[in-house]
């Protein structure tokens, strides 16, 4: 069983952790200044974002590897040099927040850190090291390998979550594999990091909950922005979850008393 991370300690016993995805922005200006800071003025302490880097090193909160599908930029990052990505805006209003920015705005706020590059993974371990926010951060990312590398390039632990492989493996292989065999896959991990289904393959269920709790690792559910669904995948007993629409989940948690 992994030990406990302090990432996950923002809240009360009773409070599930709820996860802004990219911020809170209903107009649309995902992982932009703007939508992080409503989230935290709804009362979010954890923020979901994703990381890129662009030529020249600077390393930014952006979710594709390309500026076109949200700002009004054009271009891969990792191709344009930061002060080319500073002229672009998201939505046509928003420039792309640093990491560093992230870290000074919101002292405190837990950030979950989705690794989308491999040319992330020396300049993410180096502001986590610069800026000592171990205790404030999960890494995760879709690449098991790039989620590893972040991780061994820390002084010390910080909470992790599945890729797509370790996820597969917990959860096709997971009631069928022995427990030291499970214990292997999930090693340094903390946290399953999941979609309800994936294709035909239905991942979150009551069985699948209850395994990863007895292996010590939190479920947290995307990307949920219907109250309903909330409202079960919580009687499911699921860790957190992860939406589009702090408002309405706010107002589920608060409504079953699993708001803090």
């Amino acid at each position: 069983m992994t030990e406990p991370q302090p990432f996950f300690t923002a809240g009360s016993a009773s409070a599930r952790i709820a996860m802004a995805h990219r911020g809170f922005s209903p107009d649309g200006l995902e992982n932009s200044m703007a939508a992080f800071r409503a989230a935290v003025e709804l009362g979010y302490r954890y923020l979901e974002m994703d990381v890129h880097t662009t030529a020249d090193g600077v390393l930014l909160v952006f979710h594709d590897p390309a500026l076109d599908r949200v700002t009004d930029g054009q271009g891969r990052i990792a191709r344009l040099p930061a002060a080319t990505v500073a002229q672009a805006r998201i939505g046509g209003l928003e420039p792309i927040p640093l990491f560093e920015e992230m870290v000074r705005a919101f002292p405190g706020v837990r950030l979950n850190l989705d690794v989308k590059d491999w040319n992330s993974v020396h300049g993410l371990a180096a502001a986590i090291e610069k800026y000592a926010v171990h205790d404030q951060v999960l890494i995760t990312s879709f690449s098991d390998r790039r989620r590893r590398a972040v991780l061994r390039r820390l002084s010390r632990p910080v909470a992790a979550s599945a890729g797509v492989v370790s996820n597969a493996l917990f959860t096709m292989l997971g009631p069928v594999l022995p427990a030291p065999v499970i214990r292997r896959v999930v090693r340094g991990i903390h946290a399953l990091q999941v979609p309800v289904s994936y294709s035909a393959v239905r991942v979150v269920t009551p069985a699948f909950v209850r395994r990863a709790h007895r292996h010590g690792l939190q479920v947290h559910v995307w990307t949920i922005n219907d109250p309903a669904e909330m409202h079960r995948l919580l009687d499911l007993g699921v860790d957190g979850i992860v939406t589009d629409r702090a408002d309405l989940l706010k107002t589920v948690l608060q409504d079953r008393g699993q708001w803090d």
